[in-house]
């Protein structure tokens, strides 16, 4: 049974948006737990709505499997219909925030955790501090919010390849060295596989820091592992391990010390990143024009220049 959309608007079995994001989120999301996340809700909810939206249009739009939730050809043109539908809602919010001409509202942000409870925080403040009438918001993700989607305004964040649909202005160069305790006595020229190592899990395992360690065999004298670059520098500093950590992450703390001059193969580029269709939007124009100016003076800390590198022997 194909579902149109002048079945879906039909009175009966009418469907709003937000029955139109559960069908796209369970689709995406391929479980019902991935799609609670999605929605920010229970997964009993999700449950209970789809079940809903499937008594109410008299079809089964997801097969229901132990390894998921497959959709139906149904299911599969209510999905298609939903994204249709939210590229276009994004896309009229975006023309609509375009014609504000006031440095005023909302700016929607995205950037990392090590971002944010690192050298970021303080530019923001000093934002607000300058322009009190623009209301920040921001988010903390490792993974890029999709600004097509009116997900965010802008992303601050590390990248080696910003996306092309997007528009910015490029910081710095971004540094990542290897750090231990200063109580231990490391050599820049020794054997790194002497060492015992912090490393990032298995949901980081597509990052360069941890290809540049699997390539040297080092994970395999890993004796810690975790999701998170703030653990990895806390268990470096505690002495559990060796640890490669972005240079504005580990100079600032007294209690670590470089191994080693930063690494060339792992830099990458702090962007500041926005639509096309928002880069005029005063309030956007006058958050990127400022915070671009508060970064600057930070940009020997993300090349790693604030430091010496530890070049002798042990």
């Amino acid at each position: 049974m194909r579902i149109r959309a002048s079945l879906i608007c039909m009175n009966e079995k009418r469907l709003g948006w937000d029955d139109l994001r559960v069908v796209m989120a369970v689709s995406q999301g391929g479980t019902l737990a991935a799609a609670a996340e999605r929605l920010h809700v229970s997964h009993a909810t999700v449950f209970r709505r789809l079940n809903q939206i499937e008594r109410r249009l008299g079809v089964r739009l997801f097969e229901r499997r132990r390894s998921g939730y497959t959709p139906t050809s149904a299911g599969a043109e209510v999905t298609a219909l939903a994204g249709r539908l939210e590229h276009d809602i994004a896309a009229l919010e975006r023309r609509i925030a375009a014609r504000d001409q006031r440095a005023a509202g909302t700016v929607r942000i995205t950037t990392t955790d090590t971002l944010l409870y690192g050298p970021l925080s303080a530019a923001l403040g000093a934002f607000r501090h300058a322009h009190p009438q623009i209301v920040l918001e921001v988010t903390t993700s490792n993974t890029l919010l999709d600004l097509d989607k009116g997900e965010a305004d802008v992303a601050i964040r590390p990248s080696r390849d910003p996306p092309l649909t997007m528009v910015g202005r490029r910081i710095s160069a971004v540094a990542m060295a290897v750090y231990g305790p200063r109580s231990i006595r490391a050599s820049a020229s020794a054997a790194l596989d002497r060492y015992d190592w912090a490393v990032p899990d298995e949901s980081l395992a597509h990052t360069p820091a941890r290809h540049w360690l699997d390539d040297r065999g080092l994970l395999a004298r890993a004796v810690y592992r975790a999701d998170s670059l703030f653990a990895l520098r806390e268990a470096a500093r505690h002495g559990v391990g060796l640890a490669v950590l972005p240079c504005y992450l580990a100079d600032p703390d007294p209690q670590l010390m470089r191994v080693g001059a930063p690494l060339p193969e792992l830099q990458s580029e702090l962007w500041l990143l926005t639509h096309p269709q928002l880069r005029r939007t005063v309030r956007v124009k006058t958050f990127l024009d400022t915070l671009a100016r508060l970064l600057k003076p930070l940009v020997p800390l993300f090349e790693g220049r604030t430091r010496p590198d530890l070049s002798g022997g042990p």
